[in-house]
C-alpha cells in the first residue's frame, strides 16, 4: 500500500480520484469489505472526499479470543455484502471496512480503543452528503444488539441509498411452523368435536407457558447471532426455544396420558405391553433432552429431577 501514499504527491482532484479507483477495486476484491492497514485507513478516511465509508475495529485472532468479535464481523460481513449488490453509481459511493487489531494497533490507540469490537461511520467531507455539523465520524450503537438489520438501518443513514439488506430464509423456522400446522391438523381430524376446545386449550396453555408473550414483549430473536438455539441464562429466550419447549411438554404430556388412560383398556396383554413399551421410551427419550437442555440453559448449575419408574408388563 505504499504506493497509495504516494498518490497525495499529485494534484489534489487526480489524487483523490485514483484514491477512489483504488478503494472500489479493493472493495470488489474483498467482496464488499475492505481490509484496512494503517495507510489505507488513512487514505479512506483523511482529506476532501466526497465518499462515506464505516469502519470495523476488531480483533479476530484466535489468540484474543474475542467471542463478540467474530458475531459482530458475520454481522458487519453480512450487511456489506448486501450493500455489494447496490447500483454501482451509489455503491462506490460509500465503502465498508475493516481494521483488525493486529494490522494497525498505532491506529486503536490514536483513537482510544480500549476494548473490541466497535464501528465508526465516516460521513463526506465534501458534497451534499457532507456532515452538516462538521462531526468527524458517528459511532455505532451497541445497544441494538448485533443485528443485521438494525446495523443496515444505522448504516442507510450514511449512504446515499438505504442498505438493500434482507435477512435470510429462516428455514428452521418454516419448517416448525409447517409441522405445527400438520400435527394440528391430524390431531383436528382424529378427534370429536366436543375434543376440539379442550385440545385448543391445552395448546394455547402450552405455548403462553412456554415463554411466547417473554420472547414477544421483548422482541427476542428467533435464534442467535450465530444460529444458536439455545440463549444461556434465565434472563434470555430465543423464539426456538418457545417451540423446543411446547414439544417436550406436549410429546411427554401424551405419553402419560397414554400410559394413565390408553394402556389400561387394552384388552390384549401384547398390545399393553407394547404400549408400554412405546411410551415409556418416549418419556425416557425426551426427558434426557430435557435434562441437555436445561444444562445448555444453565451450564455448571447442579440438576435436580424425581426419577420415575414404570412397571413393564
Amino acid at each position: 500500500m505504499l504506493w497509495l501514499s504516494l498518490l497525495l504527491l499529485c494534484p489534489l482532484p487526480l489524487a483523490v480520484a485514483a484514491v477512489h479507483e483504488e478503494l472500489v477495486n479493493l472493495a470488489a476484491a474483498g467482496r464488499g469489505v475492505i481490509k484496512l492497514d494503517p495507510t489505507s485507513y488513512e487514505l479512506l478516511i483523511s482529506g476532501n472526499r466526497n465518499w462515506s465509508a464505516s469502519i470495523e475495529f476488531t480483533a479476530l485472532d484466535p489468540r484474543h479470543a474475542c467471542g463478540p468479535c467474530n458475531e459482530f464481523h458475520a454481522t458487519w460481513t453480512a450487511v456489506a455484502k448486501a450493500w455489494a449488490k447496490a447500483p454501482s453509481v451509489h455503491r462506490d459511493a460509500h465503502f465498508f471496512a475493516t481494521l483488525d487489531f493486529d494490522a494497525a494497533p498505532a491506529v486503536f490507540r490514536k483513537l482510544g480503543l480500549v476494548s473490541a469490537p466497535a464501528a465508526y461511520m465516516y460521513p463526506p467531507t465534501e458534497g451534499p452528503r457532507a456532515a452538516i455539523n462538521n462531526a468527524r465520524f458517528y459511532t455505532y450503537d451497541f445497544s441494538y444488539g448485533f443485528s443485521a438489520e438494525r446495523l443496515a438501518q444505522q448504516v442507510s443513514d450514511l449512504t446515499p441509498i438505504p442498505v438493500p439488506y434482507s435477512p435470510p430464509v429462516d428455514w428452521v423456522r418454516w419448517a416448525a411452523i409447517s409441522g405445527g400446522v400438520l400435527v394440528l391438523g391430524v390431531a383436528l381430524y382424529f378427534i370429536t368435536t366436543v375434543w376440539i376446545w379442550a385440545v385448543g386449550a391445552i395448546g394455547t396453555s402450552l405455548v403462553m407457558t412456554s415463554g411466547f408473550m417473554f420472547t414477544r414483549i421483548r422482541e427476542s430473536p428467533w435464534v442467535g447471532h450465530d444460529g444458536g438455539w439455545i440463549a444461556r441464562g434465565w434472563q434470555d429466550q430465543f423464539g426456538t426455544e418457545v417451540l423446543m419447549v411446547v414439544a417436550i411438554y406436549a410429546i411427554l404430556g401424551f405419553s402419560f396420558t397414554m400410559l394413565i388412560m390408553v394402556v389400561p383398556n387394552q384388552s390384549s396383554p401384547r398390545k399393553q405391553r407394547v404400549h408400554v413399551y412405546v411410551w415409556s421410551t418416549a418419556i425416557l427419550f425426551v426427558y434426557s433432552f430435557l435434562i441437555v437442555f436445561y444444562k445448555a440453559k444453565r451450564p455448571g448449575r447442579p440438576l435436580v429431577f424425581s426419577v420415575c419408574c414404570f412397571p413393564l408388563m
